[in-house]
């Protein structure tokens, strides 16, 4: 099986107006550091991201909420200098838009007080999903962030061994991620969106 491969693609470091410059209208890349990542996502990347992006536009619109998913749009906040992350799902909250300066010209969110909920689908570069974006997430204050490990690509101390499938519901309290894993038919707890009924197997075989 394929496996998305995130390398970073120059070996100079870019500014965030170089980035947008170079590969902001390219939504494949990322900047992290100053490097420039290709997320080359696979067929089953992107079948798992728009599950959850289905699922998750349901539940938005059954309780009504003013919020909608952006799929590959910038995360950039003021706080993290040369770094714009492309979740591969994120719940955004329209009713903060107006307060965004770049929003309406370009898909670039700059407050975390805009974005209720992140995904991100893992690829062979795991550690940026388990460590550095982990990290990044809770100091934006992202209330919730989901890691689907569909192939259990992950280290043995994120996921376990033998390592397995995992999807990992990370929620903010007190400024830190608690961490919940969930395998096979187990049930999913979001308390984002407490009405999901899936579970792992569900999102992680992206409803297959």
């Amino acid at each position: 099986m394929s496996i998305a491969i995130d390398q970073p693609v120059q070996q100079k470091p870019l500014s965030f107006d170089e980035f947008l410059a170079h590969y902001g209208d390219d939504n494949r890349y990322e900047l992290i550091d100053g490097e420039v990542f290709d997320l080359e996502p696979t067929g089953l990347h992107e079948e798992v991201a728009a599950f959850i992006t289905t699922k998750l536009c349901v539940q938005i619109d059954v309780t009504n909420l003013p919020w909608f998913v952006l799929q590959r749009g910038l995360l950039r906040p003021s706080n993290i200098g040369t770094t714009a992350f492309r979740p591969d799902v994120a719940a955004i909250d329209r009713s903060e838009l107006n307060n965004e300066p770049l929003w309406l010209d370009q898909s670039i969110l700059t407050l975390s007080s805009s974005i209720k909920f992140v995904a991100e689908v893992v690829s062979s570069n795991w550690q940026n999903d388990y460590a550095r974006k982990l990290e990044d997430y809770a100091v934006l204050g992202i209330p919730e962030y989901w890691i689907a490990d569909y192939a259990g690509l992950g280290g043995t101390r994120h996921i376990g061994k033998p390592k397995q499938p995992t999807l990992s519901v990370c929620t903010l309290v007190n400024g830190e991620y608690e961490i919940q894993q969930f395998r096979g038919s187990q049930t999913i707890v979001s308390l984002t969106f407490p009405s999901l009924k899936l579970t792992a197997e569900q999102v992680l075989r992206a409803g297959r």
